[in-house]
């Protein structure tokens, strides 16, 4: 899962410049944008599907697999870790709730190839179904964003906005990610009083600071001037990251000096040191909405929404197949209980140091992640400007 892992914090920073041009707010959910994308990937051909592997991160992957085994089938690597990653997070647990879900729905009567619609079965655990965008756009809109609200625990409502299919779409892809967990050390609500939070150097805004002093992995940046903690979740298999710069208005040097390889190694366990904590963090709760063919394309997946140069004839024999939407819509909350986090990705393809206590407050702009350890998997990834 090494390259897997190397390949999503890629994809999650290679997004995040394309998001991050205002000073808001931001949070997405890569694996869930990864995962609808790879899904229609297995239905690209030519230089749609190497664009879109590209994107995904996935050309280094399936190069490193292909060669060490010749007979290995290149693509097949790629759709197969995602089966395992689909696996291993959709897994009962009594510490917390998590899961991935994947559902496509294709127009009626429309001849989609046999092995496509397996395939996805297969790779994905993905809930095949056909709907009547022709005559019953609407209809198949409320069933689309009713599935997601249900996998999303109704955190996620009208992924698709009225209107948005109609008798061109020819197919929908979704992936929806829920999850919820709690700290395995709740901050003690008692403690949480109003505090500032600096926007910037000048400006500050009340918010509600929770506190706790306790054992937590921490380490010091000194080459990027920040510092990083893991707060893990119940259960340990899951934990938040959160990356302070040492100055208020730190955060813009931060991201510029921000890579895969610098985020893989200081999330590592062995990179970080248990230490006593002082630790004052926001609550915080944040709704985002992305359209994504824009930062798609600048990342360089630009043959799949041109109709003239788009080759789906992996998933069809008909011509003249695009892609026209990819919507993404996140939700998370942050409180002294934990976290719930919510996002789902819609694709529609349509025709045409020392041990002392360290004080680690998050008083001024910081990034933020929630990561599946055992895979490595950045499951979500964020910025609060401004809780």
């Amino acid at each position: 899962m090494h390259l897997f892992a190397k390949a999503t914090t890629q994809f999650t920073l290679e997004l995040y410049r394309q998001l991050r041009d205002s000073e808001d707010n931001i949070f997405y959910s890569p694996l869930s944008i990864m995962t609808a994308l790879a899904m229609l990937q297995l239905g690209a051909k030519g230089n749609t599907e190497k664009q879109i592997e590209k994107v995904i991160q996935f050309h280094e992957t399936t190069k490193k697999t292909t060669e060490k085994s010749a007979d290995c089938h290149d693509e097949e690597s790629v759709h197969e870790q995602f089966q395992k990653l689909m696996t291993q997070l959709n897994k009962s647990n009594d510490a917390y709730d998590l899961n991935s879900a994947n559902s496509i729905y294709g127009a009626k009567h429309f001849p989609f190839l046999q092995t496509f619609l397996e395939d996805i079965k297969e790779y994905y655990q993905a809930n095949v179904e056909s709907l009547d965008f022709a005559h019953a756009a609407e209809e198949s809109e409320k069933k689309i964003n009713s599935w997601v609200e249900n996998q999303t625990n109704g955190k996620i409502k009208d992924l698709f906005p009225k209107g948005s299919l109609n008798s061109s779409t020819i197919l929908v892809l979704v992936n929806a990610v829920y999850f919820k967990g709690q700290w395995n050390h709740k901050f003690d609500e008692k403690h949480t009083e109003e505090d500032k939070f600096w926007l910037n150097k000048n400006t500050s805004k009340p918010v509600q600071m929770m506190r706790q002093k306790n054992e937590f992995n921490f380490i010091f940046l000194e080459d990027v001037q920040a510092k990083m903690v893991e707060i893990p979740y119940k259960g340990k298999e899951l934990s938040m990251f959160i990356l302070l710069p040492m100055e208020i208005d730190g955060l813009k040097k931060l991201e510029e000096q921000l890579t895969a390889d610098k985020l893989l190694e200081w999330t590592r366990a062995e990179n970080m040191n248990m230490i006593d904590l002082y630790l004052s963090l926001p609550r915080f709760k944040v709704e985002e909405k992305y359209d994504l063919p824009g930062p798609l394309q600048h990342m360089g997946m630009v043959d799949a929404f041109d109709s003239k140069k788009a080759d789906f004839s992996g998933m069809s024999s008909t011509q003249g197949l695009m892609v026209s939407k990819v919507l993404h819509k996140s939700f998370v909350e942050v409180n002294e209980e934990g976290t719930e986090a919510a996002a789902a990705t819609g694709v529609e393809v349509s025709l045409t140091s020392a041990q002392i206590t360290e004080d680690f407050n998050c008083d001024h702009p910081f990034l933020f992640l929630i990561k599946h350890n055992a895979t490595n998997s950045i499951l979500f990834f964020g910025r609060m400007s401004s809780p």
